[in-house]
């Protein structure tokens, strides 16, 4: 869903920009409930441009297991000749195209096998990429490294070795590296490929900004087969209702936040950690104790780990008890809330937060640099370890609860123990008022909303993009 939301916001940024644009965005079914609730209240809402139009794609004549790890790159070659088929029938063919031409795809940064389809039609395609440039370059260094010097990048086990990514001041360590790279079976090779698919794009748009990332992005703008870069982020939803779950409905909504209503300016802690992210029961009575013993007022959006494992996703507890410890609910009733889904951009946005325990998955730092909230790094799984330490160490805008924590969506089990003390620490650094983590937040936000503005970095390269396509 994130990446969906994220594509869907630069969508309507396209089609605002120029009305001689028009956007057809293409559904595969996976998960569908979720899609289609969140499809319809968007339109019902008038939240998309009459200009974009979203079609669905029919369903796969087969079954997937989505408990494999490889499920996402079967899937993607399931659907080729369907992408294929519709788009020649429903786009490219369709009654106006004497007025309108097609002018070539954009696919997801984990999509780039659909590159067969662009290349069968003879048409350019771009690549949607919507993590941080730090990740960007670390993925075309590794296949650098492999295809250009033979190194085997799953053999980066040894938790001190540290690597040299362009754009990084500090030697990055083996230990933040998604763990697909060290994956033999099939994640490494899944993650290499991309990163070759993305040099015979046409371009990259990426979701950051110059003043976030500039070392990064310079520096991979340098390499060899590098197609042009669009930085047009921060690319969140801005003009969504106040915080409704991607399915269009109310949730816990109006409950949170009249409580924080009545909380001080910049004294809660919000812990969340994104669509997919969750932990054991072990590791939630550590949280518990953890919050206590920090003293500070909370919100904490607790779910429960899928059943399956996997590419499935994590759902709301029927009920907290026999998962928190016993009293911490009374304990704690005067100054915090346990939640299940909660609404994110409406809580980080809200002048009673003054902090984020978050998994830093990109979409979420992005929310939270925009509402000038400063990070507590506890990163989950895919590259957020790695957006955590340069968060940290590169950039100062987050402190550190633990950069090497690792939850394994498959085995719905974590590689490490976080303690109640090292969470009420980090929540105390981060929530110092004269921190330099706090004023460095400030500041990302202001030159954030800067880059959004006309003239500035990320509205200037949308419209390098906007002019670029109606080139083609």
């Amino acid at each position: 869903m994130g990446h969906l939301v994220s594509a869907v916001e630069l969508a309507k940024q396209i089609a605002e920009r120029d009305e001689r644009i028009s956007i057809t965005i293409l559904v595969m079914k996976f998960r569908f409930a979720e899609i289609e609730s969140y499809i319809h209240s968007l339109q019902t809402d008038g939240l998309v441009d009459k200009c974009i139009e979203f079609l669905v794609l029919p369903e796969l004549g087969i079954s997937i297991d989505t408990s494999s790890k490889d499920f996402v790159m079967k899937f993607i070659d399931a659907y080729k000749p369907i992408v294929k088929q519709t788009v020649q029938e429903r786009v490219i063919n369709r009654p106006d195209t004497e007025v309108r031409r097609f002018r070539g795809f954009v696919f997801d940064m984990l999509y780039m096998d659909m590159m067969d389809v662009a290349n069968d039609l003879n048409l350019p395609c771009y690549v949607f990429f919507p993590s941080g440039a730090g990740f960007l370059s670390l993925m075309m260094r590794l296949q650098s490294l492999s295809d250009d010097h033979g190194v085997d990048i799953t053999e980066f086990t040894d938790p001190e070795t540290k690597l040299d990514i362009p754009g990084f001041r500090n030697q990055v360590p083996s230990k933040v590296l998604p763990s697909m790279v060290r994956d033999k079976d099939f994640a490494s090779s899944f993650l290499l490929n991309q990163a070759r698919r993305y040099r015979d794009a046409k371009g990259i748009i990426i979701n950051t900004f110059m003043e976030l990332e500039s070392d990064a992005l310079n520096e991979v703008s340098k390499g060899l087969d590098i197609p042009r870069i669009y930085p047009v982020g921060p690319i969140i939803n801005l003009k969504s209702k106040n915080g409704s779950r991607p399915d269009g409905s109310n949730g816990n909504r109006d409950s949170i936040l009249l409580w924080l209503d009545d909380q001080p300016p910049a004294s809660v802690v919000f812990l969340c950690f994104g669509s997919m992210g969750t932990v054991g029961v072990e590791q939630v009575r550590e949280v518990a104790n953890g919050l206590e013993q920090s003293g500070h007022r909370f919100v904490w959006a607790l779910r429960r780990p899928p059943s399956g494992g996997g590419y499935l996703g994590p759902r709301d507890y029927e009920s907290f008890e026999g998962v928190l410890p016993d009293g911490f609910l009374d304990r704690t009733a005067g100054i915090g809330r346990v939640i299940g889904w909660a609404p994110q951009a409406a809580i980080l946005s809200h002048h009673a937060t003054g902090a984020f325990v978050s998994h830093c998955g990109w979409n979420s730092t992005l929310e939270s640099l925009w509402c000038g909230v400063p990070i507590a790094a506890w990163p989950m799984y895919a590259e957020q370890q790695l957006n955590a330490f340069e968060l940290v160490r590169e950039l100062g805008l987050a402190v550190e609860i633990r950069l090497d924590y690792l939850w394994d969506r498959w085995t719905q089990s974590s590689n490490v123990l976080v303690k109640a003390d090292e969470l009420a620490k980090g929540i105390r650094q981060v929530m110092d008022a004269d921190s330099e983590v706090r004023k460095k937040a400030k500041t990302i936000k202001e030159e954030s909303r800067m880059a959004m503005v006309e003239g500035g970095s990320s509205y200037t390269w949308l419209g390098h993009f906007v002019e670029d396509v109606l080139r083609t």
